[in-house]
């Protein structure tokens, strides 16, 4: 197994097919975190899994999980919620707080979070160009105000989302963010949603299953895309 090490300021990535056939998804390691190197990862269907050692570990999964904002379901019970229980939905109001949740909470199978300080400061870096984006969900705090109950974050290049990780502090929470956060997204421009990996939570709001090759190809078309209206922070729902 021969595994790549991308030079500093060298934001050129390997064809991620040798990683996927022969390493184990493991696209190539880096010594540096920074935004033209997420940039450049993301555009070519490539993310940041974890740090050891002062390394970082770029990963691309095959075949990828997607949605299209389109094909976005609803869940019965979902819905349910989404009419009766008081919640408001924002963007871009708490960035720091949700990564910084998102890097809290355990995970099953999980020993620790990959979200390590280091991302957290990179992915703001990213935020503060526009190009990183987070969605709250708050709910009543009994003192008529509002307390943060979960939300998530990714990842926004031409008119393509890249979802990174999500947190529920209370039932729901995660999924009245998403549930709002999709038309929205849509309404802005977003045509397709990378959710990276397959999961029960993702299939219940619709995601698929995408050829790793069409993937890149659809990406190729919408990372040069120009979005029909910025995403704006404020209340969403």
């Amino acid at each position: 197994m021969n595994i790549p090490f991308l030079p500093p300021r060298d934001y050129r990535f390997p064809n991620p097919a040798y990683a996927l056939a022969e390493c184990d998804v493991l696209v190539g390691v880096s010594a540096d975190l920074d935004t033209g190197r997420l940039l450049a990862a993301y555009r070519a269907g490539i993310f940041p899994w974890f740090a050891q050692n002062g390394y970082f570990y770029w990963f691309a999964t095959a075949p990828r999980t997607v949605l299209f904002p389109e094909k976005l379901h609803i869940p019965k019970s979902l819905a349910k919620t989404l009419r009766n229980k008081p919640y408001r939905v924002t963007a871009d109001q708490a960035f720091a707080e949700v990564i910084a949740a998102c890097a809290a909470v355990p995970r099953p199978n999980q020993d620790g979070s990959w979200i390590a300080p280091e991302f957290q400061t990179a992915y703001t870096a990213l935020h503060q160009m526009g190009h990183a984006h987070s969605f709250e969900c708050w709910y009543p705090d009994g003192q008529n105000g509002w307390k943060l109950a979960g939300g998530f974050y990714g990842v926004q290049i031409g008119s393509v989302f890249y979802g990174e990780s999500m947190f529920a502090h209370a039932p729901d929470a995660s999924k009245i963010a998403f549930a709002c956060a999709v038309p929205y997204l849509a309404a802005c421009g977003i045509k397709l949603i990378d959710c990276q990996q397959d999961t029960d939570h993702l299939k219940r709001f619709g995601s698929e299953q995408m050829d790793f090759d069409d993937f890149q190809t659809a990406l190729r078309h919408g990372n040069g895309v120009a979005l029909r209206q910025a995403i704006q922070a404020g209340v969403i729902a």
